[in-house]
């Protein structure tokens, strides 16, 4: 008989609207597929729709189906914050009862001067700023002086960006190990990120060489005790960095949502090895949310869905897909380029998934956990429900 496997895939900052407490995070009228559709007017994700995201909550173009074929619903974050790395860690069980923190106004002198001595580097910059802008307006000085750019954002993350050809990317990545293992503590932020860019004064651009370094989850999650229960595990994307590269037999490299997606596909369609496939589509936040891009974001939500199309034709009958997120970064929030604090949706779909159960509002992402390891008969005892019986069909 073919093994279980449960494919879940995060839509990165794809949340469906504000959480209760979204005023305290300054998040008032955040929905980030909502609003994005309406300010296209509409969006066209024909698949989406059949499976019911647009039960959910009204999103123009998402015409809700009378019986979708998955079950869905929407999920509260338990944790404190909204970022990538909390998400996930809730999605994998585990809430974050204090937010990481936070650094405005740049980091403290006499840490970064530790950090340059330790590391055996200068910096420029410590200021909060979008990573393109920053490498644009010091990108010059850079290449002139060696200076690592150090800054931050509205996240909890300590980021170096370097040109390529001044700081090859094996030596920026080992001066990141250098701020990990620095930043704990009352300055432990959730990741430290390896931007690396390439190009001319005025031409500079980003590569795929990027890299998370993230805090270790404190304890056990999800991807831990699937391995200890002797399952394998497979990440794809930036999954694998968010759970501090633990937890998973085997990773995939990918550097945007399409290599993501093929990924996935590919997987779905020939690895018998695993039984968890865990991905995560970044594009939505890191190319559209936080550059305020609405007409991006639309137009990566309606090619994730033509992916998505291609991938359950690849579904076998034992599989599971469950489609969610981790945040929202609403792009329609002019005074804002911050991940917002959402209700995330939820799909659960599959042959031996029941069509068009409403799962109603769950109150943690770690009800997924629950749900997966009751899947393989796992024992689990972190945090969350189980919505198992409520969308498997009877046997």
């Amino acid at each position: 008989m073919t093994a279980r496997r449960v494919v879940l895939i995060i839509i990165d900052a794809c949340g469906v609207g504000e959480l209760p407490d979204a005023a305290q995070y300054g998040d008032r009228g955040a929905a980030t597929l909502p609003n994005t559709a309406r300010e296209v007017r509409g969006l066209t994700m024909p698949v989406c729709t059949r499976m019911g995201l647009g039960n959910i909550v009204p999103i123009e173009g998402l015409k809700p189906p009378a019986q979708p074929e998955a079950s869905y619903g929407r999920m509260a974050e338990k944790s404190a914050g909204k970022d990538s790395t909390t998400g996930h860690w809730e999605i994998g069980g585990l809430i974050s009862a204090t937010p990481f923190p936070l650094f405005p106004d740049g980091f403290p002198e006499p840490l970064v001067e530790e950090f340059e001595r330790r590391a055996g580097v200068r910096t420029t910059g410590n200021v909060a700023a979008s990573g393109t802008e920053i490498i644009s307006r010091l990108g010059g000085r850079h290449l002139k002086t060696g200076e690592i750019i150090l800054y931050t954002s509205a996240d909890s993350v300590f980021q170096l960006a370097a040109h390529e050809e001044v700081c090859p990317l094996e030596r920026l990545y080992d001066i990141c190990q250098v701020a990990r293992r620095l930043l704990t503590g009352e300055y432990g932020v959730a990741r430290v990120i390896a931007r690396p860019f390439i190009g001319a004064p005025g031409n500079f651009s980003r590569t795929a060489g990027r890299k998370d370094f993230s805090l270790p989850p404190p304890s056990p999650v999800l991807p831990d005790l699937l391995m200890q229960g002797g399952l394998r595990t497979l990440a794809i994307g930036k999954v694998w960095d968010l759970f501090a590269r633990r937890g998973f037999t085997q990773t995939v490299k990918a550097a945007n949502n399409a290599e993501v997606m093929e990924a996935v596909i590919e997987a779905v369609e020939n690895d018998t090895q695993h039984q968890l496939i865990f991905a995560n589509c970044v594009d939505f936040d890191m190319l559209w949310g936080h550059r305020n891009d609405t007409a991006g974001f639309a137009r990566a939500l309606q090619e994730f869905d033509g992916s998505l199309g291609r991938l359950v034709e690849h579904l076998r009958p034992e599989d599971v897909l469950i489609i969610t997120a981790d945040h929202g970064c609403d792009p329609t929030l002019e005074d804002s380029t911050d991940h917002t604090r959402e209700y995330v949706p939820l799909l659960v779909y599959g042959a031996e998934v029941r069509r068009g159960v409403n799962l109603g509002t769950r109150q943690t992402f770690a009800d997924v956990a629950c749900s997966v390891a009751e899947f393989f008969g796992i024992e689990y005892s972190l945090a969350g429900s189980s919505f198992l019986d409520e969308v498997l069909k009877s046997e």
